[in-house]
């Protein structure tokens, strides 16, 4: 055999061992086997595939293992008991694939440069199989820690007001948005880029969460976040903008906030509420917060901070747009994020200059 069939073979039996070690098992069944073995309809099952990010496969396929068995009986007793409704299975579903998903990428990603960076390693298909089969477990550990964390945290939330609707409640919406990232991602490397985004999200993550925000999602070059309180989500705005303009890493931002009526479905938040800080994040200038007329009125009275009233605006949806501009007020320290310049212009009653970055 040649040195290239050698390497296919060697290959083939590396990925079989991973497919067991992360499956739990050989793969055994078809879909019809699942289908007899579970009892859940065929068209039903079809579709709980699809939306966990799968492909259709085909009747005869050999697929799924004793852990999908038991994964999809347990499901359909969640449903069974009515603890999840039947016409958001798919939904609920969909959205634990796409979450998943995306872990599992970056996890993989992290086990390659493990493996990539440390030559010997890379030589030895059963001491990477050992070390998958020894960090699986921990990784378990991990996630479930967290998630029970996040639970909790949501839980005490939410339990502190059972009154209130869990879907659709009023909250303040915030985008944070890098400046020129489209620009900047021309002049700059792909390693550049991703020390950028990871100390973006990182920052953002921070603050969000120091003063008690939620980052919905990042959504490339920038985050969408949260927060219960009008004050919690001017902290958030103003500390994130702060701070980039005190990292000559990292780009200047500008935000757009709303306060309103949201809907909260699996994680992500929609209405017009949502719409409208995204509207006014897209006309802010560098280092700027626009905030919509409920939370400057929510605002107005908070000595901490200032409202600036902006001329109308026009933009997708929005004829006159009302926006505020945010900003600390003059007598209240900035701390060690605020250069001389934005404390020059704020003096001035102007709005800062965007700095000249790369």
């Amino acid at each position: 055999m040649s040195d290239a069939g050698d390497e296919a073979s060697s290959s083939d039996d590396l990925q079989q061992r991973l497919e067991r070690i992360l499956l739990g098992g050989k793969r055994k069944y078809t879909r019809l086997d699942v289908v007899a073995k579970t009892g859940v309809p065929e068209e039903r099952a079809r579709r709980l595939w699809r939306a966990l990010g799968f492909a259709t496969v085909e009747d005869d396929e050999v697929v799924f293992t004793d852990a999908d068995l038991e994964a999809i009986r347990i499901s359909d007793q969640l449903v069974q008991a009515g603890l999840i409704e039947a016409d958001i299975e798919v939904s609920v579903t969909r959205t634990l694939g796409q979450h998943l998903s995306r872990l599992a990428e970056w996890q993989v990603h992290m086990l390659f440069t493990l493996i990539t960076e440390n030559q010997e390693l890379g030589k030895n298909e059963r001491q990477i199989a050992r070390l998958v089969d020894r960090l699986l477990p921990e990784l378990e550990r991990v996630q479930n820690f967290v998630w029970r964390r996040h639970l909790a945290a949501y839980a005490g939330r939410a339990l502190a007001a059972p009154e209130e609707d869990l879907e659709a409640r009023t909250e303040v919406v915030g985008f944070v948005d890098m400046v020129g990232y489209t620009r900047l991602t021309r002049r700059i490397d792909e390693a550049e880029l991703s020390a950028i985004l990871d100390g973006f999200e990182t920052l953002a993550t921070e603050v969000i969460a120091d003063h008690h925000g939620r980052v919905v999602k990042m959504i490339g070059d920038e985050v969408l976040f949260v927060a219960d309180s009008a004050t919690d989500a001017a902290e958030i705005a103003l500390t994130l903008t702060e701070r980039t303009s005190a990292d000559d890493t990292l780009p200047d931002v500008r935000a757009g906030m709303a306060s309103g009526r949201i809907l909260s479905r699996f994680g992500d938040v929609y209405g017009s509420v949502v719409n409208l800080a995204s509207r006014l994040t897209s006309v802010a200038r560098p280092g700027t917060i626009l905030v919509d007329k409920a939370l400057a009125a929510e605002l107005a009275d908070n000595p901490a901070y200032e409202l600036r009233a902006r001329r109308p605006v026009a933009v997708r949806g929005y004829n006159r747009l009302r926006p505020s501009a945010l900003r600390r007020a003059r007598d209240q320290p900035t701390g060690l994020f605020a250069t001389s310049q934005q404390l020059a212009a704020e003096m001035m009653g102007l709005e800062p200059e965007p700095r000249r970055r790369r």
